[in-house]
């Protein structure tokens, strides 16, 4: 029997999954309960009663909770032991994170801190400077901040102006610009700044302390949301940086910072997961209480309409989330097998799910933020109101669009590089494009349906990758090389991707709940899957018909038209009745309880 081959990165566009390959949140262990537990504990007892002051910027309160939380452990869930860490795996630090999701801005002051402010160094820096400052930031005696965005260097970080030159006795760096929007800036102990050397072409990076000679913290920026984060602009003038706390190689600046970016997304996608479990427990909370016309607004069908959207969408958000989350942890078990360093492992499984990690990131955000807004839409006018939950998240989710690369940023970026691995042969997408193209010019298949659940919805998943490949197919041959152009069509085709990446999970999620539970507890997870796929299908089949009726021409055109009608058929299902019992069960439960 031989060995099954892992998935690579962006190849289940082209290959079937089995649900038995897949991780599903149901699956964690006793000890990753119990870490779960503690970080829920903290933010239960230790940031949500404490919001308030924080959005009032105090940020002696800041460092206070995350020094507890280093105290705790909470810092270190994914740093080595030999690093003060407790060394696990991919997966237990992303429900690590979904729970401090709950938190707010605080989640935020977190991530930051453990995320993109200190695993550089981990992946990126010497033996030296991981012993010198690993330990501290995992204990919270350091407070680690990054620096990447200026003013006309956002969603092209390559083109910043700060730069640096190393001394003429070549044992520093004096680095000169201004970083903004830097996350735990106020705070921060140590920063992750880059900047080019020279006239090099690519950023380097450079581990700067807070009491560096010549560099300056702003004060505190005034904001739509997240208002307990601190986020302050940052001065260099003729500031001295040691030369050994460069990071990484000269110009390996930016590399560094595409590979944090991708684990930033992926992160984010776990955070808006646990937000959104919080932000559906406040909705049904408060239509289990209010009363409108003599009735409670959770007997309303618009209100149950609402409620069971919330949770679907969540649902499938968490599905992918962890899907691609055991994808990373296994190519890193693979690098490692293969004698790769176990560094370098991490930092190579994260790059090859970088498709994976940006449609989590773009999938979650969007979620999040159609839950928050419909939080606020059920409050109704006390929605409106500083004093509810509902309020904060709504403006705490909006950032979330931004964060990490833009939504629209990161959907060009799911095609790209899709197309780019296409060609440097890393995944052969010509072949099945071509087999689709063929297919058209076949008479459909007009048998029945199957019988079997899993095996029709399979169906519908095989179809939807064979609309992607027939759109993006014909767009890449009518405009070739200027296909980077066309950026309607790269979002277009990227939604369609994202789509039938979050229902295949989804399906794969329900389908493995199977071996676990029986068919009275499957009929809840039953429903979700069968509106999920129902309104995937809509949305795959317009962004399909759209980009079409945009580039199609003649008999080639309605060909196309009628592939996009035969990819997308699904059975007729009831999704009313069905939403109705899913919001039933949420509003029985008076939270998010699946």
């Amino acid at each position: 029997m031989t060995e099954k081959k892992a998935i690579k990165g962006g190849e289940f566009l082209i290959r079937e999954t089995d649900a038995a390959d897949v991780f599903i949140p149901e699956e964690f262990n006793e000890e990753q309960r119990m870490m779960a537990q503690s970080c829920r504990d903290f933010t239960n007892t230790r940031v949500l009663p404490n919001i308030d002051a924080l959005d009032k910027h105090d940020r002696d309160l800041s460092v206070k909770l995350l020094k507890e939380a280093g105290e705790l452990g909470l810092l270190g869930i994914a740093l080595p032991e030999a690093y003060g860490g407790f060394g696990q795996n991919f997966v237990t630090a992303m429900l690590t994170t979904e729970e401090m999701g709950k938190g707010y801005s605080f989640a935020v002051t977190f991530s930051a801190h453990t995320g993109i402010g200190t695993l550089p160094i981990l992946y990126f820096g010497t033996e030296e400077q991981k012993e010198k400052y690993l330990p501290k930031l995992a204990s919270g005696e350091y407070i680690g901040a990054y620096a990447l965005t200026e003013a006309n260097a956002g969603s092209d970080p390559n083109s910043g102006a700060a730069r640096a030159t190393l001394s003429d006795d070549g044992k520093s760096y004096i680095l000169n610009g201004v970083k903004i929007w830097i996350t735990n800036g106020g705070i921060a102990d140590l920063f992750i700044v880059y900047a080019k050397i020279d006239d090099d072409k690519n950023l380097s990076a450079f581990i700067v302390e807070r009491n560096t000679p010549g560099f300056t913290i702003g004060p505190e920026e005034e904001k739509m949301g997240i208002k307990g984060a601190s986020t302050v602009q940052i001065y260099f003038d003729n500031a001295s940086i040691p030369a050994e706390n460069l990071l990484g190689p000269r110009n390996g600046g930016f590399k560094i910072a595409l590979y944090i970016l991708n684990l930033g997304r992926i992160k984010l996608s776990g955070a808006t997961v646990g937000a959104g479990k919080a932000n559906i427990g406040y909705a049904v909370e408060y239509a289990n209480e209010r009363k409108q016309f003599g009735q409670l607004l959770s007997s309303f069908g618009a209100i149950k309409y609402k409620l069971a959207e919330m949770t679907i969408r969540n649902f499938a958000s968490e599905s992918l989330t962890y899907r691609a989350s055991q994808n990373i942890d296994d190519a890193i078990e693979a690098y490692i097998a293969d004698g790769m360093d176990k560094g370098k492992a991490e930092i190579e499984g994260i790059r090859q799910f970088a498709i994976e990690a940006s449609i989590a990131k773009v999938f979650g955000s969007e979620t999040l933020d159609y839950i928050a807004d419909e939080g606020v839409q059920i409050f109704g006018g006390m929605g409106y109101s500083a004093e509810t939950p509902v309020e904060r998240a709504y403006r705490d989710s909006r950032i979330n669009r931004i964060f990490e690369g833009t939504n629209e940023i990161n959907r060009m970026l799911i095609v790209g590089e899709l197309l780019k691995r296409g060609m440097k042969g890393e995944l052969d997408l010509i072949t099945p494009a071509k087999a689709v193209a063929g297919e058209l010019m076949q008479i459909p298949d007009f048998g029945s349906t199957s019988t079997d659940y899993f095996e029709e919805k399979r169906k519908y998943i095989v179809n939807f990758k064979k609309a992607i490949l027939l759109i993006a197919g014909a767009a890449l041959q009518k405009f070739t090389t200027t296909i980077q152009e066309e950026q309607e069509i790269l979002m277009g085709v990227s939604d369609m991707i994202m789509n039938t990446y979050a229902a295949e999970s989804t399906m794969l999620r329900v389908e493995k709940l199977t071996s676990i539970y029986d068919d009275a507890k499957m009929e809840i997870f039953r429903d979700i899957l069968d509106v999920f796929m129902t309104d995937m299908a809509s949305k795959i089949y317009k962004s399909g018909v759209d980009l079409v009726n945009y580039f199609g021409e003649g008999d080639e055109k309605q060909g196309m038209l009628m592939g996009m009608k035969r990819f997308t058929k699904t059975a007729s299902v009831d999704v009313v009745s069905a939403r109705r019992r899913i919001a039933d069960r949420i509003i029985e439960d008076n939270k998010y309880n699946l």
